[in-house]
């Protein structure tokens, strides 16, 4: 089944006020290497589902009033991408222009039948949902010709869900969620919202800006998400990840592992276990780790832009599935986060251009990753009619779990996109979802 939706209207939405300075001479921001490690995926993809609101057309008019008044505290969502040519070394630099060219909102209704049950009640992510997200399939080095920023209400029967598309190269998943999180406050009409944007980017060396690199069709071509695999979700109730954690601690003998990294072991040894690998293969698992309290001196909590990096370990698969593996994989993580210091990812930093090392859409075939975190503020988003019912990503990358907090307190669900065999068979595996019954 691929639902599709019928598209009511589009608009483009410019900041209401003028903090964009003189329109003649708009501000660059000029991107790190932090942030062109994203040019080539595709642009950063999360909705949330919800109840009707009373009146569907007040509150879309209402949604696209407050959304203006939100971009005036950020610029770099209403402007545009610009990719220079330099073909005296055949380089590349980009920056964002503020020029408030607008973000694009799109109001969509479902040609079906489509509930909000449809979603909310099904293990897997429907494959209709893809086309509740606007610029789904573009790269974000195509920001050059596509908004930055774009929004879709797309009414259900009963029902609508807010899929937003912001490009990776303006801001990471805690920029998105901090810009949702101020356009629901501004919605609610809060007269001070809780936490403005830190526009100014970081670089390492800020003579050297703009920062040169090679980037070619190869690199353009060469990265797109896949969409033949599945996205399943699992949750897992504070209690039971408590039970996980503690059991982690007690086979490394330690009390330094966290929630989330016995959880992704956990997790980690499940897939294998069911991929069926040999116990000599080598497995890794990529992990996003923000910086922004890693570098020194600290980057400020609301910066907004890309303060990222990807930390991997590997293990044969046979040693996550002896005996203590779970304790053992989840120690290496800890180890392997605690290992990025501040010396290190500047080093990483500092050699980002020779050759630049760019993620990619694709997935690797022995490796697992997580994106997202829990940690975001999803469910506090009240637009004005409520909470959201659910919160979904609209990107899909074979091997890569999107993380989000569960609607109840101190639970985590997991997105896992992998072959649908695959995910049936953790969906069934009782070591699982019930680690400790059997």
């Amino acid at each position: 089944m691929n639902n599709m939706v019928d598209i009511i209207s589009t608009s483009s939405i410019q900041a209401e006020s003028d903090v964009f300075g003189d329109p003649s001479s708009p501000k660059k921001i000029h991107l790190n290497p932090w942030d062109l490690t994203c040019i080539a995926v595709e642009t950063n993809r999360k909705g949330l589902l919800f109840d009707n609101p009373i009146n569907i057309e007040h509150q879309i008019q209402h949604l696209k009033q407050s959304l203006s008044s939100t971009l005036a505290f950020f610029p770099p969502l209403a402007g545009r991408l610009v990719i220079l040519q330099h073909d005296e070394d055949n380089t590349v630099s980009s920056h964002i222009l503020c020029n408030n060219t607008g973000a694009l909102f799109v109001h969509a209704v479902v040609s079906d039948n489509t509930c909000v049950s449809d979603i909310l009640h099904s293990n897997y992510v429907p494959p209709f949902l893809h086309s509740f997200f606007p610029l789904s399939g573009v790269k974000n080095y195509e920001g050059t010709s596509y908004p930055l920023l774009a929004v879709q209400i797309t009414e259900l029967v009963d029902g609508i869900f807010i899929g937003i598309s912001m490009n990776h190269l303006v801001g990471d998943g805690k920029s998105l969620w901090h810009f949702i999180n101020l356009w629901a406050e501004i919605s609610q009409g809060c007269d001070v919202v809780s936490k403005l944007p830190s526009l100014e980017r970081w670089f390492l060396h800020p003579n050297c800006c703009p920062i040169r690199f090679p980037f070619n069709e190869e690199h353009r071509m060469e990265n797109s998400e896949d969409c033949t695999n599945y996205q399943r979700i699992f949750h897992f109730t504070k209690e039971k990840i408590s039970k996980i954690k503690s059991k982690a601690n007690a086979e490394a003998s330690t009390d330094k592992i966290s929630s989330l990294q016995a959880l992704l072991t956990h997790l980690w040894r499940t897939v294998i276990r069911n991929q069926q690998l040999d116990p000599e293969k080598e497995c890794n698992y990529g992990l996003v780790i923000d910086v922004r309290r890693r570098v020194v001196p600290p980057l400020p909590d609301n910066y907004f832009g890309n303060a990222l990096t990807v930390g991997v370990i590997g293990m044969k698969a046979g040693e996550l599935l002896l005996e203590g593996g779970l304790g053992k994989g989840a120690l290496e993580m800890h180890k392997m986060i605690a290992s990025y210091s501040d010396e290190k990812l500047k080093s990483r930093y500092e050699s980002w251009v020779g050759p630049p090392s760019m993620f990619e859409s694709g997935g690797v075939s022995n490796m697992l990753g997580t994106s997202s975190s829990p940690r975001f503020n999803v469910y506090g988003n009240d637009f004005g009619w409520g909470k959201p019912l659910a919160v979904r990503s609209g990107n899909s990358m074979n091997g890569i779990t999107t993380l989000f907090s569960g609607a109840e307190e101190g639970s985590i669900d997991l997105i896992v996109c992998l072959p649908y065999e695959v995910l049936e068979a953790i969906g069934n595996d009782p070591h699982f979802m019930d680690p400790f019954s059997i």
